[in-house]
Order: structure tokens, then C-alpha cells, then sequence
């Protein structure tokens, strides 16, 4: 007897989660709270019963991105890499939370292109330079700008902050639960937009 293949289709994903997948970029300078956010926000979505996973540095720099250095061409890749990782998680119907400088624009829009319309949403983790050396949990400001650390971003790399982000967080004024509850709300109104089954978005509980 002949197998019938039935592909399983995004809008059967989003039915079952009662969401759609969905990248949710965060990029911003060291220090600015990203990692901070995106832990926070994979917490409360995931008490609202939403499929969430959090991507950052450390997770691909230990596996998939351990032959890239810091060079400008290998953050280009590693970029490109955690873009790519990012989709198929969205792809599965997961709503991926990354976490990452990613100082290029062009790189960032990279990501956006290869995503269907609407699954990506840039967040802007704005704080000035001077609260985040303020804070430096890992003296890395401190390192280069004492020169051991060659090509840091807001020091001595550029950092190319977004034009249009679908939402800015100001980390030196708004604390985690306003940024959190900022996101989720977007995410609410995205979908409902969309025609997608909507996430039941609750006042963030952090």
C-alpha cells in the first residue's frame, strides 16, 4: 500500500502552540542587558505556555561557531550561522530569542531576508556606552580599552545601531519586567495582525 507524505504545515505548527514561530533578535552593546532580557523573556513565555528557546554566544561559540575567531569576517559568519539556526527553529514553530552585539546592519537585515514576512522582529537593547562600561560584568570594557582586546564594539569596532527596530529598549531607564512585558506585547499584536492563533499575553511577572 502506497504511503501518502502530509507535510506538516506551518499554520498546523502555530494551531497546536497556539503561536506561530518566530525570531526575536536582540542586539545592542556588551553590557547593555540583552542576555539579561532574553532569559527573563524565555522564562515568562514559557510559563505562558509558548515554545521558546534562547540562542546566545556562549551556546554557539562551545559547538556549532567553535572554529571562528573574533575577526571581522568570522563574527560575519558566526552571524550567519546563528541566522540560519534561528529559522529552523522558527521554522519548527518555536519562537527563538537570540541574543548577540551583531554590529553590522547588513548583517542583521541578512537574517531578516532569509525569514517569511513577519517572523522576525529586531529588538534594540539601547543603553549608552558609558552606563555599559558602568556596568562591564566582565571587564571587558576595561580590557580594551587597556589594548588586550583587539576590535570591541563601541571601543575600538564600530556598532551600527538599528533604523527602524520593531521595538527599543532603553536598559538605562526601563527595568527587566518593562522590557520583558514591552516584547511580549509586540509579539500579541504581531500575531493577531497576522491571523495567527494569538499568545495570551499576561503583565510580565518578573
Amino acid at each position: 500500500m502506497k504511503e501518502i507524505l502530509q507535510t506538516v504545515r506551518a499554520d498546523e505548527r502555530a494551531l497546536r502552540n497556539e503561536h506561530a514561530g518566530v525570531v526575536v533578535w536582540l542586539t545592542g552593546l556588551s553590557a547593555a542587558g540583552k542576555t539579561t532580557i532574553a532569559d527573563t523573556l524565555e522564562r515568562e513565555l514559557f510559563n505562558q505556555g509558548r515554545q521558546v528557546y534562547v540562542l546566545d554566544g556562549d551556546k554557539m561559540r562551545q559547538g556549532l561557531c567553535s572554529d571562528l575567531n573574533f575577526s571581522p569576517g568570522s563574527r560575519k559568519e558566526n552571524i550567519r550561522r546563528v541566522g540560519e539556526v534561528a529559522k529552523l527553529f522558527a521554522d519548527a514553530g518555536i519562537t527563538c530569542i537570540t541574543a548577540f552585539i551583531s554590529p553590522y546592519r547588513s548583517d542583521r537585515d541578512m537574517v531578516r531576508a532569509i525569514m517569511p514576512p513577519g517572523a522576525f522582529l529586531e529588538v534594540f537593547v539601547n543603553a549608552p556606552l558609558a552606563v555599559c562600561e558602568q556596568r562591564d560584568p566582565k571587564g571587558l570594557y576595561a580590557k580594551a580599552r587597556a589594548g588586550v582586546i583587539k576590535d570591541f564594539t563601541g571601543v575600538s569596532a564600530p556598532y551600527e545601531p538599528p533604523l527602524q527596530p520593531e521595538v527599543e529598549l532603553r536598559t538605562d531607564s526601563m527595568d527587566v519586567a518593562a522590557c520583558v512585558a514591552a516584547v511580549a506585547l509586540v509579539l500579541e499584536k504581531r500575531e493577531k495582525q497576522s491571523g495567527q492563533p494569538g499568545l495570551r499575553v499576561k503583565s510580565a511577572t518578573v
